[in-house]
């Protein structure tokens, strides 16, 4: 038997969640999870970066069932490579409730991808995280959009915002509708007005084909998943930033845990806590039902709405 010595440091998921006090909408969404090996069955990829510890569908499963969603989409991780195997599994046993975002290279033929389409994979994801990936030619990655757009899939990215500039013109090439992972990473030391996160507004405004996960705190935050001084919730300075978004863009917009939190070390959040969340960047029960039901069935369930 294969076996995988986890990554120092990693913190392994929060293993007791609360159940949230806010009730989510039925048909709710978690729009951005993963699901890491086990190991044994679904090796890593050997140019990995970092190994997790293992998150199995099972374990998504009832997380989702605890929570109060009602569906998933599961996003393939860096450390598994292209090799879609343990995403696409989880797809198969989900019942029809989960829909997967890939991750493939130029060789992958077009009788793998119609295999993928029929799990239910509906999209690919670009990594621009340098610490994560390595570099892959942005011709290959455009060759890849022109080819899954005949499928009617879409382009997820995933940047930290400083390097923005310099990706901004590949971005509105893309032939895709394009999600942006986590809102392409704020620096939320800075104001939600500064030139930095202004220029990802724009980004938005400027291509209605641009959508945004309004996802992951835990990740952004630097005060962290304690509300302090009088303050009423977790991860306060990330709230600016998501209800901008939320307000500016209510039909581009989707919201997600990232359980199982990949590559977290400070702390591992209560994902009950990330739940609470939501009613502080989407406060209306018109905005929560766009976040997590309206839009997430458009992108991923489309047949559904006819």
């Amino acid at each position: 038997m294969t076996t995988f010595t986890k990554t120092p440091g990693w913190l392994d998921w929060y293993s007791g969640p609360s159940r949230p006090k806010f009730k989510l909408p039925a048909g709710a969404v978690d729009a951005h999870c993963h699901v890491f090996g086990p190991g044994a069955q679904f090796p890593y990829a050997p140019e990995r970066k970092y190994t997790p510890c293992d998150a199995s569908k099972n374990q998504l499963f009832a997380l989702r069932d605890h929570l109060g969603f009602d569906k998933n989409v599961i996003v393939q991780a860096t450390c598994h490579g292209a090799d879609n195997s343990a995403m696409v599994d989880a797809l198969k046993h989900s019942g029809g409730k989960a829909r997967g975002v890939a991750t493939v290279r130029r060789s992958v033929s077009d009788s793998e991808i119609q295999a993928m389409h029929d799990a239910g994979v509906r999209g690919v994801r670009f990594n621009f995280v340098k610490r994560l990936v390595d570099f892959t030619p942005k011709d290959e990655l455009m060759e890849i959009a022109a080819r899954i757009s005949n499928w009617g899939w879409h382009v997820v990215i995933y940047f930290e915002a400083v390097d923005l500039p310099e990706l901004i013109d590949f971005f509105t090439q893309l032939p895709t509708t394009v999600v942006v992972d986590h809102m392409g990473r704020p620096d939320v030391s800075k104001s939600v007005d500064d030139p930095e996160f202004a220029l990802f507004e724009r980004f938005m405004h400027e291509h209605e084909n641009v959508w945004s996960k309004v996802t992951c705190p835990e990740r952004l935050s630097i005060k962290g998943p304690k509300a302090l001084n009088g303050e009423q919730n977790a991860y306060v300075d990330v709230i600016p930033f998501a209800r901008r978004l939320v307000q500016k863009f209510p039909t581009r917009v989707i919201w997600g845990t990232d359980w199982p939190h990949p590559n977290l070390k400070d702390h591992m959040p209560d994902d009950g806590v990330l739940v609470d969340f939501i009613p502080h960047i989407a406060p209306t029960e018109q905005e929560q039902k766009l976040l997590l039901v309206d839009n997430p069935m458009r992108l991923y369930w489309p047949e559904a709405l006819k």
